[in-house]
């Protein structure tokens, strides 16, 4: 089988924040979102990142769209390095990788109606006419399960299920080839988060979608991602297919989180590894493997020396100096 070409790679990429002071705080210091990441994303596939809020998922999600700019690093699209793109290469970017947001609500403008609210990208790069603009508005409510004359409502008249496919929808408008989905189930029922994932699905075979699906939901993983990614402060620790994942994770941290993931079968038996202490912080992260405090198998390099992200057999790439 041939393997298909990475649509996008991250390149050490790191992202530092300066800390804010406040009143009489002399604080200081920077907070390490990101640190030195490395990945690709292959074209077609859904590439699930999942780990604890704040591990920085949402940050490298921004950065790897050019959203935010990195620290250090560098990241490349379809070959190309975003960050050497002057303003209207960045501008043609945008129509080829969108971003779907965790509240459907607060990512619509509220004084617009729907079909102005999808229109807007077309009409900011300048695509096709304003009635080939509202046919394709139309076209595209029909295609997440809306209604056409939908486009004249307003946000505050959908629920969070409609209105998230109306964000689906707008995202759509420019036909991207890749699609950021940060948590775009987390604030939704749990029977409505099914019906987005299996439009998303769809969408994802209709156009021939690349997705970077990012979750703290280790369910909603297993349900739409090929691969997955495990980050923990800022770091991957993990990456594989998502079979292999499930079923023998390497990392002590995958196999803490797949540990404590519910089981909808109450005679099911699950052997939890319980993790000591809490989530370090980003501003004064602990030396050598972050997680080293919290690990029941840290050694005495753990401490000591920070851990590479390496290849252990195909496809199945690590950070821990006990693999």
């Amino acid at each position: 089988m041939k393997r298909s070409p990475p649509i996008l790679a991250a390149e050490q990429l790191t992202k530092h924040y300066p800390l804010k002071t406040a009143g009489f705080s002399r604080r200081s210091g920077i907070v390490r979102a990101v640190e030195d990441v490395s990945l690709t994303v292959l074209s077609g596939e859904v590439f699930g990142l999942v780990g604890e809020s704040g591990c920085g998922k949402s940050t490298l999600g921004r950065v790897l769209l050019r959203l935010e700019a990195p620290t250090a690093g560098q990241v490349f699209f379809a070959g190309r390095n975003l960050g050497a793109f002057g303003s209207s290469q960045l501008k043609k970017f945008r129509r080829e990788a969108q971003i779907i947001y965790q509240d459907p609500y607060s990512a619509l403008n509220p004084r617009q109606k729907i079909g102005r609210l999808i229109e807007e990208p077309l009409s900011i790069h300048q695509v096709g006419t304003r009635r080939e603009r509202l046919d394709r508005v139309h076209w595209l409510l029909d295609i997440v399960g809306l209604q056409p004359d939908h486009a004249q409502r307003y946000p505050h008249e959908f629920s969070g299920g409609q209105r998230q496919r109306i964000v689906i929808a707008r995202a759509l408008a420019l036909n991207p080839k890749l699609l950021l989905a940060d948590e775009p189930v987390s604030a939704l029922d749990v029977s409505i988060q099914a019906q987005i994932l299996n439009l998303l699905k769809g969408l994802r075979a209709e156009f021939g979608l690349t997705y970077i699906f990012i979750s703290h939901d280790l369910s909603v993983i297993e349900h739409i991602a090929d691969r997955v990614a495990v980050m923990y402060l800022g770091r991957l620790v993990e990456v594989g297919p998502k079979g292999k994942f499930y079923n023998q994770p390497i990392h002590p941290y995958s196999r803490a989180l797949l540990s404590a993931a519910p089981i909808p079968d109450p005679t099911a038996q699950r052997n939890r590894v319980i993790l000591t202490g809490d989530v370090p912080s980003a501003v004064n992260p602990p030396s050598g493997c972050a997680f080293h405090p919290r690990c029941p198998e840290r050694r005495d390099i753990c401490p000591t020396k920070v851990p590479t992200l390496r290849q252990i057999s195909p496809g199945r790439w690590v950070s821990c100096h006990l693999r």
